[in-house]
């Protein structure tokens, strides 16, 4: 089923385990990367099994998306949701009851319909496949309340196998998931959170829009790519900053129209090199393989959102970067966010401490991605990855615990001997000894703490508030985030505590873009690399005739594989990974004639006599060549479309 239909030759990683567990009526809990394979751990079970099998996705708006993808592979496929009309929905529903689907994607807000479930009643349900199960979290990034009516599948059809998949998942929420879809028995699955091709990058913000155009001109020119921006005015700006720079780029946030939404995801995933600018609302079960890159310009809530959402770079294997631009404000935002939030105290803690991590994984000197893989409870297996920022350039670490006594001293002279609370800047200014108006007016240069700080730059003052504030040893209140000591000040004061800095690399040295080891890409020499833009164009060409994603047809990994094996018949381009029965049967001819279209551009001008391609009849063997030859070469003309020449034997 594996080669046949999705004409892959070999599972990854345990997709084999997983599956022979789940087709054999077993429940599990799989947690895997994205890009790791997950679809397929519940699309063969289905297709093995007898019935249809269910899957519960949060995506509507990607739903037909997915069944194409499916169907171009072969596989009966349906959705069901809110978007469809009455006609539309009768049909699936029809299909499913008499057994014509294989696989049937429902939204789980349908799923809580009573008369959606009585549709289910009447037909045979091979398994439940819960997708996006992290949703399932109170305490997750991505809570979907409708999410917990889930438990109710092993209670009305409790002799109907099903798999929970996730790409994030703390220990903590592994078992949340577990106890709220009542998963207690279910065999966990948990596969490597690795991402090798991945480079992680944080870097200190100076004009972070300039920084980011930069990364785009520089590394990603005219690649595909997500930004995500906290607010929907930085979205608007930061999208409209792009356009005007020469970078094709796009908005989506919650408060745009549904139909420029939709549109705008449309255009994303079916043109290449588009960049989208969005908030989280953007990204969840976008399987678009060729994004280049995922950048934020502003500081993520969490670690699993953050993993998560960097997740969506690189799904091909090839190398991609994961950029971050991190500053005081970034911490000072989001520790006001906390504090005014309408949760409750444990609401508030668990916030925090979510926050804690994230803040952590910025300020580490340490490999980046082994404090990742630490996170999700994965020891990794060297200190120095060599594909991030930490690795390839490493920061200085200094001892920071003078610094940070003369910051708190003037928080504390301020508050103590004035009774009056300031944010960072002024602070600052009063340690470097600048005579502002407002040094002036409230007369801060008569403190003694007045021009202490000359030692340190105004940016690396900034970097100490923020390591201060990143470790709970300074806190913000209030309406203008005013600084105040918290308990662990005194510490810090009494010299009892050590307050380690990271003094980054200077701003102008680039790391270096590393090659994945597993990346699947093969070495292309010139020709082979002019074939394989050939086959793009080709394959840009069927996606736009289709309407459908240009990866839904053939990743970008595949049309490499078919340039460098330059395949001669239908059975040698079946042997290429990602070329299953349908598409060959649907693509193959035409691969096949673009194949020779490029040869022909390549070679020497041929000898009088030539050949027509062999066509593929429908049982997927080459037919006979014609029997006719030209008399002479013919003119440029589309075989497919204008008639033979007149002279020919």
């Amino acid at each position: 089923m594996l080669n046949r239909v999705f004409g892959y030759p070999s599972f990854r990683g345990q997709q084999h385990d997983i599956i022979e567990h789940v087709a054999g009526g077993g429940d599990a809990l799989v947690l895997m990367p994205t890009g790791g394979g997950k679809s397929l751990c519940y699309q063969i079970p289905a297709l093995v099994r007898p019935g249809t099998g269910v899957v519960i996705s949060p995506l509507i708006a990607l739903m037909q998306d997915q069944v194409d993808a499916l169907r171009t592979v072969g596989v009966r496929a349906g959705f069901l949701n809110s978007a469809q009309d009455y006609d539309e929905r009768r049909l699936v529903e029809a299909e499913f009851v008499n057994g014509d689907l294989d696989l049937l994607y429902v939204a789980p807000e349908g799923l809580g319909v009573a008369a959606t479930q009585r549709l289910l009643d009447r037909g045979k349900i091979s398994l439940f496949a819960i997708d996006e199960a992290h949703c399932v979290s109170q305490w997750g990034h991505d809570f979907r309340p409708d999410y917990l009516g889930l438990s109710m599948l092993h209670e009305r059809w409790p002799d109907v196998p099903r798999i929970a998949l996730t790409a994030t998942a703390t220990t903590a929420t592994r078992d949340e998931i577990a106890h709220r879809l009542q998963l207690a028995d279910a065999r966990h699955f948990t596969a490597s959170f690795d991402r090798p091709n991945i480079q992680y990058r944080i870097v200190p913000k100076n004009e972070p829009r300039k920084q980011l155009l930069d990364l785009l001109r520089t590394e990603h020119p005219g690649e595909a790519g997500i930004i995500y921006c906290l607010s929907r005015a930085s979205v608007e700006k930061t999208a409209e900053f792009l356009v005007q720079n020469g970078v094709k780029a796009l908005p989506y946030h919650a408060g745009l129209d549904n139909r420029v939404r939709a549109a705008n995801q449309s255009r994303f995933l079916r043109e290449e090199g588009m960049v989208m600018v969005a908030t989280i609302a953007f990204g969840m079960g976008i399987d678009k393989p060729d994004v280049r890159f995922v950048a934020h310009l502003d500081l993520p809530k969490s670690v699993e959102g953050y993993y998560q959402e960097t997740g969506r770079a690189g799904r091909d294997g090839q190398p991609s970067t994961a950029w971050l631009a991190y500053g005081l404000q970034d911490v000072v935002q989001q520790r006001k966010m906390i504090d005014s939030s309408d949760g409750d105290l444990a609401h508030r803690r668990n916030a925090a401490q979510h926050l804690d991590a994230m803040l952590a994984l910025c300020e580490t000197v340490t490999c980046r991605r082994s404090q990742l893989l630490n996170y999700f409870g994965q020891t990794a297996t060297t200190d120095n990855c060599g594909n991030c920022d930490t690795c390839l350039t490493p920061p200085e670490s200094w001892d920071g615990t003078v610094p940070a006594q003369k910051l708190l001293s003037t928080v504390l002279r301020l508050q103590r001997e004035r009774g009056q609370k300031f944010g960072a800047g002024q602070s600052i200014d009063i340690l470097l000894g600048k005579e502002t108006d407002k040094v002036q007016r409230f007369r801060h240069n008569e403190l003694s703490v007045f021009g202490i700080g000359a030692e340190l730059r105004e940016a690396e003052w900034r970097g100490v508030v923020r390591k201060l504030l990143a470790g709970g040893l300074l806190a913000v209140e209030g309406e203008y985030s005013t600084l105040v000591l918290t308990d662990a000040s005194a510490g810090v004061l009494r010299g009892e505590t050590k307050v380690m800095m990271r003094r980054e690399a200077p701003a102008k040295v680039r790391a270096p873009k590393q090659r994945a080891a597993a990346a699947p890409a093969a070495d292309l020499s010139p020709a082979d690399a002019s074939t394989f833009e050939r086959l793009r164009a080709w394959r840009a060409s069927v996606a736009k005739e289709q309407g459908m994603p240009a990866y839904v047809i053939f990743h970008d990994a595949t049309l490499r594989a078919i340039a460098a094996l330059n395949p001669k018949t239908l059975g040698e381009l079946g042997t290429v990974s990602g070329v299953g029965q349908s598409k060959l049967t649907k693509f193959g001819q035409q691969v096949l004639d673009t194949l020779h279209e490029s040869a022909s551009d390549a070679a020497p001008p041929p000898p009088p006599v030539a050949a027509r391609p062999a066509a593929s009849s429908r049982f997927g063997e080459p037919e006979p060549e014609p029997a006719f030859t030209f008399d002479e070469e013919p003119p440029d003309f589309d075989y497919d479309h204008e008639p033979p020449p007149p002279d020919y034997t």
